[in-house]
């Protein structure tokens, strides 16, 4: 064993060489230039084209007023409909940390395992009030509810235009970007508000008269 492998040695240090050591062996067949148009002059000679034919603006026109409408008009969030039956849940905002939390200097802050609720430091400020602005309806016992709390509620939709409805109030309008908050509380029928109660969130799904 112990001489194959010796043996397996030379042999890569004698071809090695070798191949390092590149030779001329001239031409062995014939050749030819490269009829393929570079890539980038071909990218370039087709923008000229889509330029001149008006192709090129339309495809901008078009991509800018993807933009726009995707801004004003985000993706309504799944799985929420318009409340059929009133109904009243708890969420308790406690949460466990499943790590060790440290400072720059790697000292432990917070050990893993440590159960916190967030409203024992800071209070919910305001309501919040979930609901569809492409329902007239909903629009309107929005507008009740912020008059009812003089204005302590932040209104967030989960489908519709903000920026219309933002224009229209004059005021701040928030959107559940994906559904991470209505998903979060387990919302599933607008319009629906939260407020506090003592330390639990108290989630009310309100059934239009």
């Amino acid at each position: 064993m112990l001489r194959r492998i010796v043996l397996y040695l030379i042999a890569v240090t004698l071809v090695i060489p070798g191949l390092a050591r590149a030779s001329d062996l001239g031409t062995i067949g014939p050749v030819y230039p490269i009829q393929e148009p570079h890539l980038l002059d071909f990218i370039r000679q087709r923008l000229q084209e889509k330029e001149r034919s008006g192709e090129l603006k339309k495809l901008e026109e078009q991509a800018r007023a993807r933009g726009i409408d995707a801004v004003t008009h985000p993706q309504p969030v799944a799985g929420i409909k318009l409340a059929e039956t009133a109904r009243t849940f708890y969420f308790d905002p406690t949460f466990t940390l499943d790590r060790n939390v440290l400072d720059d200097k790697g000292k432990l802050l917070f050990p893993a395992g440590t159960r916190k609720n967030p409203l024992e430091i800071v209070a919910l400020s305001k309501h919040l009030l979930f609901f569809d602005a492409r329902d007239k309806r909903q629009v309107t016992r929005a507008r009740e509810l912020i008059a009812f709390y003089r204005g302590r509620v932040k209104p967030i939709l989960v489908g519709g235009s903000y920026l219309d409805l933002m224009k229209s109030w004059r005021a701040p309008v928030y959107y559940d970007q994906q559904g991470v908050l209505t998903h979060r509380l387990g919302i599933t029928q607008v319009p629906a508000i939260v407020s506090q109660e003592g330390l639990r969130l108290r989630i009310d799904e309100l059934v239009l008269q």
